[in-house]
């Protein structure tokens, strides 16, 4: 796992599959999604490795159930103690025992899904032993205020996360960096598409400075006119 600073505030967790954001408030640490499984023990360690302890997470907020962003919350929650929060149309298939729609994949994105799922670790995640729904339209505790915006699409119960007062927007899969040029894009392996082009205009509509993807390198300044741009072209 690569961690990169992206901001003061701000460390980029990146995975074979995906990545993973913390932000930090002084001591307190808030991390915007979890990785797959095994993913915990790495992520503890890192937090470790930047001054921090473990249970300074105090929160993990997903952005969706797919495996590669909530598969090592249950770990990452039972080292740390932290609370995790997801969307309540997903929240039952984080808790486990119900698995989640799979995505209506277009013929192109086939051969894509099938090279990250050949890198993603074999077994059963281990799920948190609570998580908290959320419905959209919360303000979280972090960041000067994190607004959460309902962006369904990718999954029904996908989320965006918005710190107006920093300026930075966790979009999750709704949106990607293109792998060829880091352009952001629509992201991929949707549940519903034409959703999630409705939801990138939603994230394209609001100011922000950073934009940090579930995919990709982030924009770190002048992200609004790139998504502004990513939403004109979808």
């Amino acid at each position: 796992m690569d961690v990169i600073q992206l901001l003061p505030r701000l460390h980029l967790l990146r995975f074979p599959v995906g990545q993973a954001y913390l932000w930090r408030d002084g001591d307190e640490l808030t991390l915007i999604d979890a990785g797959a499984l095994g993913s915990g023990r790495p992520v503890a360690d890192a937090v470790t490795a930047l001054g921090h302890a473990p249970r300074d997470v105090r929160r993990i907020v997903l952005t969706h159930f797919h495996e590669d962003h909530a598969g090592g919350a249950g770990e990452l929650a039972a080292l740390t103690g932290a609370q995790v929060l997801a969307h309540e149309r997903d929240a039952p298939f984080v808790r486990g025992g119900l698995p989640g729609p799979a995505p209506r994949f277009e013929e192109w994105e086939l051969p894509l899904h099938a090279a990250a799922a050949a890198h993603l670790p074999a077994g059963d995640p281990v799920p948190p032993a609570a998580v908290t729904g959320l419905s959209g339209g919360e303000v979280l505790d972090f960041g000067g205020g994190a607004r959460v915006l309902h962006v369904p699409g990718h999954t029904d119960g996908s989320i965006a996360l918005f710190l107006p007062a920093e300026g930075v927007l966790f979009t999750g899969d709704t949106v990607a960096a293109a792998p060829a040029d880091g352009t952001p894009m629509p992201g991929v392996f949707n549940l519903d598409r034409a959703q999630l082009l409705d939801s990138v205009r939603t994230l394209a509509g609001l100011e922000a400075e950073v934009a940090c993807f579930g995919h990709g390198d982030p924009v770190v300044g002048g992200a609004a006119a790139a998504l502004r741009r990513a939403a004109a072209t979808a």
